[in-house]
């Protein structure tokens, strides 16, 4: 791996401002090539409750300081992201295995956290209220809630980090953070940047283990942790809000998707066709926003199918190092199997393969961009997230029928919608059940906008003027005069 700067290759877990080297370590490995690139702190309950120690101990402080003061930290924090875009992708794309492409735009999302949350800071207001009572004056303050625990995913780790961490920090909270064992080194690498950037020792901790069961039971367990945000799957979700229920924790939870796409006879064809290979093979489609289910009305079907095919054969797969390359490898064995599985089960039950449906030449666990088409509700992949790049179409035939179907899930997180008529853009975005809904794109993620989904998708918003809320207690004060 080749950095400008090579101090930011860290190994160490991160706690109360020193680098902590652990008895056992664990290999991280490039998804691409199967090369172990470093072994990392392999670390345990012992030391997450140091961590914890050392968060209670700081926060206090950190929420002492202004506003402005804190800001001015994460600004530092921001430029010296910024300033390292180039090494922090490298880093990214060597563990996780996205284009660089991508993961020098994840750098530049995840740092617009850091800016936007620095401001947000600045912004936390309480109210003086109307009184029922002229002896009495009514007051609300905002404080922070205290010490959060993070658990992080791999597909973005970077902006997964940075989505939680920023706005709780902002608010004068203090962390400690498990990041994903497949990607430990881009969470320190942002650690490294922090302490440079003059954030306190203890307001950020970072443990990496590949023991995360019980690092999140130890976190869950602790009453001084007042809050658990969480980027996965809903079933880990689940056990998490169980084992915080004994401390009646904040939760914050980013849970699992079956976003569904939907493209109306009167959308424009390209828009439709651009916006689908955005949200769909974008990360090689493992993202929890990615359209899973892309419904297509009867009249636009076939044009739309084949257009997509078209546009999905010419993807350039490879390294993603490498110079043009759009798509790189899946994560993971487990990942690659889930991909095969859908695919096999949907041309088991009728499914056409218009382009893919193959491991890749390259081996490993690259896999050949796929267009399916003929797709029906008993399918695997109509219920579960595939998580790879498999675009898979189902046809519909009016609005309510395309409503109905996008709708029967579990999960809702995202969908997206295309059309050109602006009475069916309310009427759709109004009736579908998803926490976002993306109209004529296929990209809508921002620091700006609130990210979160409904159902089984989660709870709590990242992002935005309300992802700072999540991490602030409300106070009431009545003042007799």
């Amino acid at each position: 791996m080749q950095l400008n700067d090579p101090s930011l290759l860290r190994v160490d877990s991160y706690i109360n401002g020193s680098w902590i080297a652990g008895r056992k370590t664990f290999a991280v490995t490039n998804p691409a090539t199967g090369e172990v690139i470093a072994r990392v702190a392999d670390l345990g309950a012992t030391e997450v409750t140091a961590a914890i120690d050392a968060a209670v101990s700081a926060q206090k402080e950190w929420a002492k300081r202004t506003a402005k003061d804190r800001a001015m930290v994460m600004r530092k924090w921001f430029d010296l992201v910024m300033a390292n875009a180039e090494d922090l992708a490298v880093i990214l794309t060597t563990e996780m295995g996205k284009p660089i492409a991508e993961a020098k735009g994840e750098v530049v999302y995840g740092a617009s956290f850091i800016d936007w949350f620095a401001e947000e800071a600045r912004r936390i207001c309480g109210d003086v209220l109307e009184t029922p009572q002229a002896d009495k004056r009514l007051l609300t303050f905002k404080q922070p809630i205290g010490v959060f625990g993070a658990i992080t995913p791999w597909n973005f780790p970077i902006a997964m980090i940075t989505r939680k961490v920023a706005p709780g920090i902002a608010a004068g909270c203090a962390c400690v953070l498990k990041p994903a064992e497949q990607t430990p080194l881009s969470a320190l690498a942002l650690a490294e940047l922090a302490e440079r950037a003059g954030l306190p020792a203890g307001v950020m901790n970072i443990v990496t283990t590949m023991d995360a069961p019980a690092i999140g039971e130890t976190m869950c367990a602790d009453d001084r942790i007042r809050k658990m945000t969480f980027t996965g799957s809903t079933e880990v979700g689940r056990i998490l809000m169980r084992q915080s229920a004994n401390s009646v924790k904040k939760m914050s939870l980013e849970l699992g998707g079956n976003a569904p796409l939907l493209v109306f006879d009167d959308a424009d064809l390209d828009k439709a066709v651009a916006g689908a290979m955005m949200s769909k093979f974008r990360n090689a489609g493992q993202t929890c926003v990615c359209a899973n289910r892309i419904f297509v009305q009867d009249g636009i079907y076939d044009a739309f199918a084949k257009r997509l095919a078209e546009a999905t054969e010419a993807l350039k797969v490879g390294n993603g190092m490498t110079e043009g390359v759009e798509q790189g490898p899946i994560i993971d064995n487990q990942g690659f199997t889930k991909i095969m599985r859908h695919v096999e089960d949907a041309v088991d039950k009728g499914a056409s393969l218009l382009t893919g449906g193959r491991p890749h030449a390259l081996g490993g666990t690259f896999f050949e961009p796929t267009v399916l088409t003929g797709m029906t509700p008993d399918m695997q992949l109509f219920r579960e997230e595939t998580f790879g790049p498999v675009a898979a179409l189902f046809k519909f035939s009016d609005e309510n029928d395309a409503i109905s179907m996008a709708n029967d899930s579990e999960f809702g997180l995202a969908a997206y919608l295309f059309t050109e008529n602006a009475a069916r853009l309310f009427r759709v975005s109004e009736a579908l059940e998803f926490g976002i809904v993306a109209v004529n794109t296929g990209i809508f993620s921002s620091e700006v906008g609130p990210f979160g989904g409904l159902k089984n998708s989660g709870l709590g918003r990242e992002g935005s003027k309300y992802g700072i809320d999540e991490f602030l207690e409300i106070k009431f004060v009545c003042l007799g005069m």
